[in-house]
């Protein structure tokens, strides 16, 4: 039997970090973005039994800032992307710089210092991933992503994902198609 699920990973991350600090007796409260404020002391030990369990889910304590600062930029990009709102009219530039509270200049120098890309590729690459839910999960024509995700046009849409994934919408809508379908016996 097969099941199919949904879930949302950052609410899976909330819940393992929540019961692990419990766990070790850790007073914390999470933050959001990727943070947490430990309360009080925090002993070498605790750190070191707090590492070794999130590590098995995948995740890890980020100890340089540049690191952090990076992730922090990229959970403000998903969270955007993934938002159930359409995606905002305004520069994406200045929705990162406004959120992080810091000059897009700074964020976009620090993200290409420590990713090897540029933040409009880590969005691009983010938009296609939502384009290929929304075709996929909740069925939506092309003309529907493309004001979803606040292409200029369905055309833009085409070129971008094509670009980026060597298929156009339509070939990847049918693909997944022929996919879903029960093969026939002969």
């Amino acid at each position: 039997m097969k099941l199919n699920i949904k879930y949302d990973i950052n609410r899976a991350a909330k819940v393992v970090l929540q019961e692990k600090m419990d766990e070790l007796g850790i007073k914390y409260d999470l933050n959001g973005l990727g943070e947490i404020e430990v309360d009080g002391s925090f002993t070498p030990d605790q750190y070191k039994a707090l590492a070794s369990a999130i590590n098995k889910y995948g995740i890890e304590i980020i100890d340089n800032p540049k690191n952090a600062l990076v992730q922090k930029i990229k959970e403000v990009i998903i969270d955007l992307v993934y938002s159930d709102s359409k995606l905002p009219d305004s520069k994406i530039s200045a929705y990162i710089a406004d959120k992080m509270n810091l000059s897009y200049s700074y964020i976009a120098k620090i993200f290409a210092e420590v990713t090897y890309t540029s933040i409009e590729n880590f969005m691009i690459l983010q938009r296609i991933e939502r384009v290929k839910k929304l075709i996929v999960d909740e069925k939506l024509t092309c003309t529907e992503v493309a004001w979803k995700m606040n292409y200029s046009s369905v055309a833009h849409l085409s070129n971008q994902f094509k670009k980026t994934t060597g298929l156009s919408p339509t070939v990847f809508q049918r693909i997944i198609e022929r996919r879903s379908k029960p093969e026939l016996s002969e």
